[in-house]
């Protein structure tokens, strides 16, 4: 018996090639920053790079997406007949990312069975979002997928061993291992260094898995790369539909290459995500807010800290909607600004919040940050969480691409 994370034929660029270069961003980060981009385009020049192979979202869009699409798919084709890859058949990689505040953040590259993967709120499969899935961010994905090659992941998953059991070992095999690639990240992203398991780590890591999922019902949970892998599954659930009755047991397109990250790392901080809604009359908002949840100043329970132009008050929820605090208030404010109109944003920094709600048409929510150890019993209680629930680091720290895999024939 074997959990859905699995061994994968990974793609590495040659030893010539210039991994600092090689190595961009998640293309998700920066998106408000165009010279973060413009940056990076400098820094790479006509080094062979993932850069030219994934589409920033800073670019989407744009009066030149299409073209920018077909040429990440000729880059492709490029570097596959240049030599640019090397591969490692059936093979996991032990990750070990020096973040940009100087912590250590390990994991293990390989691939998950999007059969068992379901992002619908609800699910009951092994792999299962944790932040609502917009449907309407999967198309521009999906029309870079459709036609690649191969895959570049950002996508990290995330396991809930307290126990240190899957992982952290790998740190004690280091001298036994072959180191693959070992370089500092550009533009702050610290560094990272990589080593090939051999077949008895891979072998630990199954058996590991297989423990700790006899421990609870959810065994991985989406960290980050959430639409990247819903765009996966899509993919793949529409190479089955467009091809009846041909098995598609042993397609490539079955799998998605992502990075596994133990949740009680403690280089994994998460950081609260605040609300501020505008062209709204504040008083009716609270006063509705009180009418549903039953607020209140003070008490035990979930908190929300409110910031008028004129108060800040810290409020206790009395009939919770979620399990979270953040469920209940997202849940609230859907159904008011769906009745009574108004604009929601999602905010990070209090000192950013603070600012923005002193506008007279404006309500500002603070929101304590998510206990780590609070994220599997909330999925697996409320299904996907809402939208904007916490961040996961900063955007420097995010996965850089690196490993790639074929996804067709």
């Amino acid at each position: 018996m074997h959990t859905a994370f699995h061994p994968a034929n990974i793609l590495l660029p040659t030893e010539n090639v210039d991994m600092t270069c090689w190595s961009v961003c998640a293309c998700d980060q920066f998106t408000g920053e165009p010279e973060y981009w413009e940056k990076t385009e400098s820094i790479v020049g006509d080094c062979p790079s993932t850069l030219r192979l994934t589409l920033p979202e800073i670019y989407l869009g744009k009066p030149d997406t299409d073209a920018r699409i077909a040429g990440i798919n000729k880059n492709i084709e490029s570097y596959l007949s240049a030599g640019i890859f090397r591969e490692f058949p059936n093979a996991m990689v032990y990750v070990r990312r020096i973040q940009s505040d100087g912590k250590l953040r390990e994991g293990i590259v390989g691939a998950v069975d999007l059969e068992q993967y379901d992002y619908r709120a609800g699910s009951t499969s092994q792999i299962r979002a944790t932040e609502a899935t917009v449907a309407e961010r999967i198309p521009p994905r999906l029309k870079i997928r459709e036609n690649a090659v191969i895959e570049l992941p950002h996508i990290m998953i995330l396991i809930d061993d307290p126990g240190r059991t899957v992982i952290e070992p790998l740190s004690g095999k280091i001298p036994s291992l072959e180191k693959l690639y070992d370089f500092d990240l550009m533009q702050g992203g610290g560094s990272i260094s990589g080593y090939l398991m051999g077949e008895s780590e891979i072998s630990a890591v199954d058996s590991a898995l297989l423990e700790l999922s006899k421990k609870s019902e959810l065994l991985f949970a989406m960290g980050d790369g959430n639409h990247s892998l819903a765009t996966a599954k899509e993919h793949y659930e529409r190479l089955k539909r467009e091809n009846p009755g041909i098995d598609m047991s042993d397609h490539p397109a079955r799998y998605a290459l992502c990075e596994i990250v133990n949740l009680h790392s403690p280089a994994l901080e998460f950081e609260a995500i605040h609300r501020i809604v505008t062209g709204v009359n504040p008083g009716h908002l609270l006063e509705k807010m009180a009418e549903k949840l039953m607020t209140s100043p003070g008490g035990d329970g979930q908190r929300v800290t409110v910031v008028t132009k004129d108060t800040e008050q810290t409020l206790t929820v009395h009939t919770p909607l979620s399990k979270l605090a953040v469920g209940s208030l997202q849940t609230f404010l859907d159904e008011y600004l769906k009745e009574f109109g108004g604009e929601i944003d999602y905010i990070h920094g209090e000192e950013v919040l603070r600012n923005l709600a002193k506008f007279p048409d404006s309500v500002g929510f603070i929101l304590d940050p998510m206990d780590k150890s609070d994220l599997f019993p909330a999925v697996i209680h409320d299904g996907a969480l809402p939208r904007k629930t916490f961040s996961m680091g900063h955007a420097e720290d995010k996965r850089y691409y690196l490993e790639a895999r074929r996804i067709r024939n």
